[in-house]
This record gives C-alpha cells, sequence and structure tokens, in this order.
C-alpha cells in the first residue's frame, strides 16, 4: 500500500475538494460555536441586568439566519485577511492568498466569504481547474495552497524541489 505524501510534498501546491470541504465542515463547526457563545453570552448579561428569566434572545428565522451569516463572514474574512487562514484551514494545513501569494486584503476576503456562503457548490469547480480554483477563488482572484510551515519555509517548485532559499511565497526578505 503506497503512502500519502507528506506535507513536505504538497507543500505551496494548490488544495484539492476534499482538503477544502474538510476545512469547510471544521468552519462550519466554529461558526456555530460562535453563535451559540454570543447567544448565551446575551442570555447571562440580561439575566446579571434585568433578572429572569434565562433565555436566549427570540430572533426568529430571520434574525437568526441573518445573525449567523454576519458571524460567519466576519469570522471568514477577518481571518483571511489577518492571518491567511481560519481554523479548518489551520486544521487542514491550508492557507487563502491572492493570486500573486500575498494575504487578502479586507474587500477581496469579504466579498469571497459571501460569495462562499451563497454559493457553496462553487467548491465542485475545483477537480475541473488546473489551477484548483473554487468559482469564488476566480471570481475574487484568491488561492487556497497547501502551507503547512507558515512563513518558516520555502514554497516547493512546481517539480516538488525546493525554490531558491528566502523566495517562499510569504517570507520577508
Amino acid at each position: 500500500m503506497a503512502r500519502a505524501p507528506g506535507p513536505a510534498v504538497v507543500q505551496g501546491l494548490p488544495a484539492g475538494i476534499v482538503t477544502r470541504t474538510v476545512a469547510a465542515v471544521v468552519d462550519v463547526l466554529v461558526v456555530l460555536g460562535a453563535v451559540a457563545v454570543v447567544q448565551f453570552g446575551y442570555a447571562a448579561l440580561r439575566y446579571l441586568l434585568v433578572g429572569p428569566p434565562f433565555s436566549a434572545p427570540q430572533l426568529g428565522v430571520w434574525g437568526a439566519t441573518g445573525f449567523g451569516t454576519a458571524i460567519a463572514v466576519a469570522y471568514l474574512a477577518g481571518s483571511w485577511c489577518t492571518v491567511g487562514r481560519t481554523a479548518g484551514d489551520q486544521m487542514m494545513g491550508l492557507r487563502v492568498t491572492g493570486r500573486s501569494g500575498a494575504r487578502l486584503t479586507l474587500l477581496p476576503a469579504v466579498l469571497r466569504a459571501v460569495l462562499y456562503l451563497l454559493f457553496p457548490l462553487g467548491l465542485l469547480w475545483i477537480p475541473a481547474s488546473r489551477r484548483r480554483a473554487s468559482v469564488q477563488d476566480l471570481l475574487v482572484g484568491s488561492a487556497v495552497v497547501h502551507d503547512w510551515y507558515g512563513h518558516s519555509r520555502p514554497h516547493l517548485g512546481p517539480a516538488g524541489s525546493p525554490g531558491p532559499p528566502g523566495h517562499g511565497a510569504g517570507e520577508r526578505p
């Protein structure tokens, strides 16, 4: 039985649909946890200030959808434009960048997050794309690459060999 390639072999290469889907599932769980924590915090604060009963806010379907969407967009866009990865990306060794390899700025990160929430099936384009880009990546100009080592090691060249020292994506001169 052949062994799966280790992180060094895929470092810097575009991520596929399975890895990105697993990262997305983790991110959904993080967002659901964040929504629960915020609602619990609201209920606790309300209980302390107003008194019983201890209950979560009654937002209704549209309110809950809007609230969850706002948290998801803030989490995704904030993660991508500050550290380049969400918790799911971190777990799967991925980094979201612009096509140049630089970190996404706020507007493209927000647009990418909104597109992922509105059209999650855009991930299905990844296997058909030569550069393993989702529909959202094509529209925003982003890329998702394997990045197990952060900025500490150079990214691999196309043949799987290390590129010139000190010239990895994201490394500082």
